[in-house]
């Protein structure tokens, strides 16, 4: 930044000298701050989400594929499937499935993960790597179901436990 006198200044300086002579620029400034890292926070939960929901994905639809779908089927039986296995998931965790949701939520967009918090998003991709093992081993989906509403029962609780110390 070039002053009048020709002195060149770093931006931090020169934005603490004009927060000295302006009050109004200082309480601008410190507005544009603060909906900057609003905006940067819900970026980054976001993709935290987002990333979350991916960690296990593809060992999951690994053992769906290697396990439980014949070579013979169509794409549209396949698909069947695993749609199937992801609502294996959103049952033990949510208690619905995805169009049970969707019927009781006409105006969101997206699906019930969409929709999920951190810790269910948590849990959800402790229950992807798990079901995984679980087929891998040949245990029917209703066996399965049982066994992984159990887990994500247990996990919710500890979560939310966990959650509930860090906010006193």
């Amino acid at each position: 930044m070039l002053f009048r006198s020709g002195t060149y200044a770093y931006k931090d300086i020169a934005f603490e000298f004009a927060s000295w002579v302006s009050p109004q620029f200082k309480l601008y400034l410190i507005r544009e701050f603060e909906r900057l890292k609003k905006e940067e926070q819900a970026l980054l939960g976001w993709n935290a989400k987002r990333e979350l929901a991916k960690i296990n994905y593809r060992i999951h639809t690994d053992a769906i594929k290697g396990n439980l779908i014949p070579l013979e089927l169509t794409s549209q039986q396949t698909s069947i499937i695993y749609a199937s296995e992801a609502d294996v998931l959103n049952m033990a965790l949510f208690g619905m499935t995805a169009k049970q949701w969707r019927d009781k939520n006409p105006d969101k967009k997206g699906n019930i993960r969409d929709y999920a918090g951190i810790n269910e998003l948590i849990c959800l991709s402790n229950m992807e790597n798990i079901n995984a093992v679980l087929i891998e081993d040949g245990l029917n989906q209703k066996e399965r179901i049982i066994k992984l509403n159990k887990i994500a029962i247990h996990q919710m609780s500890i979560l939310e436990e966990q959650t509930t110390k860090v906010l006193r």
